[in-house]
């Protein structure tokens, strides 16, 4: 998938989580990611993310280190 791609579809996700009224956003932004997206697109999240996030929303960063490393 390509990295712009990717970032677009994390921030949207993460736009969904901060309208909720909860302070555990971040929490539900992975969980959703953990759930939803397959083992490659973890990868290459986390792999984006440890690069420094570039195009990331703050809550999708927060959001990187609760998302669960692929087996």
């Amino acid at each position: 998938m390509k990295t712009e791609k990717m970032v677009y579809m994390a921030n949207q996700i993460a736009t969904f989580f901060s309208s909720q009224p909860t302070d555990q956003k971040a929490e539900g932004v992975a969980a959703h990611i953990n759930d939803f997206w397959e083992p490659r697109m973890r990868e290459q999240l986390l792999a984006h993310c440890e690069a420094g996030g570039e195009g990331l929303s703050d809550l999708a960063l927060d959001a990187c280190k609760l998302v669960k490393q692929p087996a």
